[in-house]
């Protein structure tokens, strides 16, 4: 039920062949760059190559049952066969890797399709070009190198899992309001780590086996999402279980399938999530991606505007302190939209925050590495357990022009960042 990848390699070769633009029929398309014509087998279309002075056929097979399997068949003379079979194949290996480390890798974003449409071929892909990287999104810069360093040691530690006995998987829950980043946040691990995006929509998921079946059709190198959990979970829109869930996050078949993938889950509130989906195991990494303050309104502003500095910042200081605060997509929206003019920006967002700003907001009061053991230890152990995170503020709006130039403290303290093994909330 997965796709060979041969298959994928063999369709990498053939395209690269000089033998293709001699073929009746190919498919032509544009490039990254608007001047590239690139060519790609046609269904049915037979190319020729040349091995050690044998000749070879390729024909590129689509059925068109309601299977729409795709195959490559390979022509060989019997006489040929035993003497190049073998070197020929690992020569297709070789030209591939070789293709792969000349170019940087194209990223693919897959989709679910409807399960009664086909059930061999379950994924869909247009090129993943989402520009959102770590320098972009909205987010302090001691917890964005928290992070990277966290899928860094990831990248590296594939003996390391295998030594422990565990796929060689890493789970991330991102929390918080919509419009707080979120969904960029994803795009840049992606970018970052140069995986393709397995994006599964639960609504199109004919039940728990099924979506067993989407899990085992995704490749290595990948970021698997599965995005506002908790509304899918509460509504009861979607006909997988509680327990479909939980076998998809760490089941055997999980254990199996998911090796050298990023697996991330987002929810607006951990509040009625079953604690059995936040377990460690399930969820390594907890993110939490608040309301903006005034920290990420400067990332914002010179992301933007390109602004690092304005005299109407220390007002725009004042007003997150009393408590008034938006989303980063709002903020952002207004910037958009004044582009032309910081100073227009600035003062539509003041207005803003006046009118329209919360008390949902946080402010930046710093947060706690707390640690089990030694900061060392968990430094050098890919294999921790998480959670990142800002420390929350309960500002009371009512009063808040009276204590405009005061942080407000709360008594009640956020999750923090744990690196340790068997994570915790404190």
């Amino acid at each position: 039920m997965q796709e060979n990848q041969l298959y994928s390699k063999v369709s990498v070769y053939l395209n690269s062949l000089a033998s293709m633009e001699d073929s009746n029929y190919t498919n032509l398309f544009t490039g990254k760059k608007s001047n590239d014509i690139i060519l790609r087998l046609d269904p049915s279309q037979v190319i020729d190559d040349d091995f050690l002075g044998a000749r070879v056929s390729w024909i590129n097979e689509v059925k068109t049952d309601t299977t729409h399997s795709r195959a490559f068949v390979l022509k060989i003379r019997k006489a040929d066969k035993r003497r190049i079979l073998r070197p020929y194949l690992q020569q297709i290996h070789t030209v591939f890797d070789e293709l792969e480390q000349k170019k940087k890798r194209e990223l693919k974003l897959y989709m679910n399709i409807n399960g009664d449409q086909n059930q061999n071929r379950r994924w869909r892909f247009v090129p993943f070009t989402h520009p959102s990287t770590f320098e972009t999104i909205a987010m302090e810069s001691d917890l964005k190198n928290k992070l990277k360093s966290d899928l860094e040691s990831f990248l590296k530690a594939k003996q390391y899992y295998h030594r422990l006995g565990r796929a060689w998987k890493r789970s991330y829950l991102l929390y918080g309001p919509s419009g707080t980043g979120k969904s960029s946040f994803i795009a840049a691990m992606a970018n970052f780590l140069g995986y393709d995006v397995y994006d599964i929509d639960l609504s199109r998921v004919l039940g728990d086996s099924d979506l067993k079946l989407l899990l085992l059709q995704t490749t290595t190198k990948s970021v698997i999402v599965v995005e506002d959990l908790d509304r899918f979970l509460m509504g009861k829109s979607t006909a997988v279980s509680l327990s479909g869930v939980l076998n998809f996050m760490d089941g055997i078949l999980n254990s199996c399938c998911a090796e050298e993938r990023i697996m991330v889950f987002t929810v607006n509130s951990k509040d009625h999530i079953d604690p059995a989906i936040l377990r460690p195991g399930r969820i390594d990494v907890h993110i939490h991606f608040p309301l903006c303050d005034f920290s990420a309104f400067r990332t914002l502003a010179n992301s933007y505007l390109g602004v690092k500095n304005h005299k109407l910042f220390p007002q725009v200081e004042e007003i997150f302190q009393t408590g008034a605060s938006l989303s980063p997509a709002e903020i952002g929206e207004l910037m958009i939209a004044n582009r032309n003019s910081p100073s227009r920006a600035l003062k539509s967002v003041i207005t803003a925050l006046q009118t329209e700003g919360d008390c949902r907001g946080s402010v930046d009061v710093g947060r706690r590495l707390l640690d089990g053991g030694s900061r060392n230890s968990t430094e050098d152990s890919p294999d921790h357990s998480g959670i990142f995170s800002k420390e929350n503020i309960n500002a009371i709006k009512d009063i808040k022009k009276l204590y405009g130039l005061l942080k407000l403290r709360s008594s009640r303290k956020a999750p923090s960042f744990d690196l340790t093994p068997g994570q915790r909330d404190v």
